[in-house]
């Protein structure tokens, strides 16, 4: 059994959906030794999150930041938490609707996602710093 973990700062993003399969390719490249396994990227925060979808179309991605607005608005006077503005409780919960990880399988030393499909980061704030990963590999 191989296993490998990594620690990525990814620089910091607009808010919306953002493809971020090359830079986690980039930063472990030990993927490669593993013929069969599992790729777990989990996001060290509470107001962005990670999601697996279409990675071809950028219209998905805007389709996707629109629908979450909609879905969970700002500026809901029932909020209680609005520390750091208008944005903070919305990206709370739309993080926590989207979830903090991912997994996806390795097969053939390659992650074994489908044609269409890429890993995102979900930016949920209009200036949310850097964000922190970490990557966790293992298989044989």
């Amino acid at each position: 059994m191989k296993i490998f973990q990594q620690s990525i700062t990814l620089r910091e993003k607009r808010r919306g959906f953002h493809l971020i399969t090359g830079e986690i390719l980039h930063a472990m490249p030990q993927i490669s030794e593993i013929s069969a396994g599992i790729c777990q990227v989990f996001i060290q925060h509470t107001s962005a999150s990670l999601t697996i979808n279409e990675n071809a179309d950028p219209t998905v991605r805007k389709d996707f930041e629109m629908y979450f607005n909609k879905t969970v608005q700002e500026n809901d006077p029932d909020y209680e938490h609005d520390y750091e503005g208008s944005d903070d409780m919305p990206a709370h919960l739309k993080a926590s609707l989207l979830g903090s990880s991912v997994m996806i399988p390795i097969r053939n030393g390659r992650l074994a996602l489908g044609t269409w499909q890429g890993i995102y980061l979900c930016e949920h704030r209009d200036r949310g710093g850097a964000r922190g990963l970490i990557v966790t590999a293992w298989g044989e």
